[in-house]
């Protein structure tokens, strides 16, 4: 039994009787049997009462009593897939203070700086974040994620290119899959051409036509470390831009994109404090060089002063927005998720640039220990090791009993990625799993180690806790 209280309905705030025959007559209707007749299909029509067609209604508390009931039947696996998804750990500091606090999660676009300031601040600060670890001079303000920001970038570099309309887009063979597709379905109505190549063949004998981007992996789906310099120089001398697609907590250890000669980077923030969430959302980024800032999409905060002379954030560059250049924009209003880039940018704080290299190196060492225990066909890794084995829907039988998920990649390989999650008797699980024993770990070259600084500003150095 529901009570009258306890209903839906009681607690709605629509529209009365009234106003739903105020609304029926300026339509020209005499009531709502006769508007629904007319305005629904009467192939999809139910032409009973609802209450013969459902079962009685329940209660809020009825109703989530029932979702947990069918939630519990899940089951909760370690996810080893990598491509872009890792676990991590969300500090409870920011998990209750930003995640869970309206005044972050409510919050629309900073449109008005004079009430705005902590918000603006902290996008700023995400933005620091992203220019220092990709190398790159100018960052906005979050994207959707890395597929969409790959695809934004591929446009970008489109609007910015002197080429003809014939110039294609290259991508990597060993970019994210989800990437690939997303980029693939972007170009299809902007008339693009995408083609699949090998960097290193590239790098090597050339392109025969025109291209005006590519866009790389680094490292890639397979866990490879790359060097992409002699690619970046060979795509510049053909007038193209390199976009390379990141990974945040790799760029702690390996050279920044903007060191090798990317004119953008793109990737996605999750793994900087941001749960994988079922998929998403999560807060995507993408950085440029010098020189293109015009074209960039998304929103961009810039610090000034205010009347007082003291430092004051606010948006930048709103003429390329929207609301302002309508279908000329190259932004729009809506290419961002503020709360979860805030929430990584509050990480970085929290860890401090020493804290994240310290989590990135754990990481690498479970990669390298495993690719050397398997006899991976891996050169160099950071997260991810693609290992050989001789039945892989077996690996992945024993490893789904185990409670882990394992990347699938053919019927003699399984990927798998470690992250900030992964623990040693995870780590002792796997071998088990693979039925190998432990190996020691390597260095990482030094030809792909980074020996610039990052997060220097005092706000990444000062509180972690």
């Amino acid at each position: 039994m529901v009570y009258e209280i306890e209903k839906f309905a009681t607690r709605h705030i629509g529209p009365t009787s009234a106003d739903e025959m105020q609304m029926l007559k300026v339509l020209g209707y005499k009531d709502l049997i006769s508007f629904i007749q007319d305005v629904v299909p009467a192939n999809i029509r139910i032409a009973t009462e609802l209450s013969q067609v459902l079962s009685a209604p329940k209660s809020e508390v009825e109703v989530i009593a029932e979702l947990r009931s069918i939630a519990s039947e899940n089951r909760v696996f370690r996810s080893l897939i990598g491509t872009g998804y890792y676990g991590t750990i969300v500090p409870p500091v920011i998990k209750r203070n930003v995640l869970e606090n309206p005044a972050w999660y409510t919050a629309y676009t900073p449109y008005q700086p004079e009430i705005s300031q902590g918000r603006l601040e902290a996008l700023f600060a995400f933005q620091t974040m992203i220019c220092e670890l990709t190398g790159l001079s100018i960052s906005n303000a979050s994207m959707l994620d890395e597929s969409t920001a790959a695809a934004e970038a591929m446009t970008l570099a489109r609007r910015s290119s002197k080429l003809s309309d014939d110039a294609v887009f290259l991508i990597e063979e060993h970019v994210h899959p989800q990437t690939k597709a997303v980029v693939i379905t972007r170009a299809k109505p902007l008339g693009i051409t995408v083609v699949e190549i090998d960097s290193g063949h590239i790098a090597r004998d050339g392109y025969d036509g025109e291209f005006f981007g590519a866009l790389l992996q680094y490292p890639d789906t397979t866990g490879e470390i790359i060097d992409y310099s002699k690619f970046a120089t060979y795509a510049h001398e053909r007038g193209a831009l390199v976009i390379a697609a990141t990974d945040l907590l790799a760029l702690t250890l390996l050279k920044a994109p903007g060191e090798w000669g990317a004119d953008v980077a793109v990737g996605t923030s999750q793994r900087f404090g941001v749960p994988m969430g079922f998929g998403g959302p999560h807060a995507g980024f993408l950085a440029v060089r010098s020189g293109l800032e015009r074209s960039m999409p998304g929103r961009l905060v810039g610090q000034s002063i205010d009347a007082t002379g003291a430092p004051a954030f606010r948006l930048a560059l709103q003429t390329r927005e929207q609301h302002i250049r309508r279908d000329k924009a190259t932004s729009n209003i809506c290419t961002a998720q503020a709360l979860l880039a805030n929430m990584s940018a509050f990480y970085a704080m929290w860890h401090g640039p020493e804290g994240l290299k310290g989590i990135a190196t754990r990481v690498h060492g479970f990669a390298s220990r495993l690719q050397n225990a398997s006899g991976s066909k891996n050169d160099n890794v950071f997260d991810t090791v693609t290992v050989p084995v001789k039945d892989a829907k077996a690996i992945h039988a024993a490893a789904i009993k185990s409670g882990f998920n394992f990347a699938h990649v053919s019927e003699s390989e399984v990927r798998i990625s470690f992250d900030e999650e992964t623990a040693e008797s995870d780590f002792s699980a796997v071998l088990s799993i693979l039925g190998i024993s432990d190996a020691k770990s390597r260095e990482i070259p030094s030809e792909f180690l980074r020996t610039s600084a990052f997060l220097t500003h005092p706000v990444f150095n000062t509180n972690h806790s």
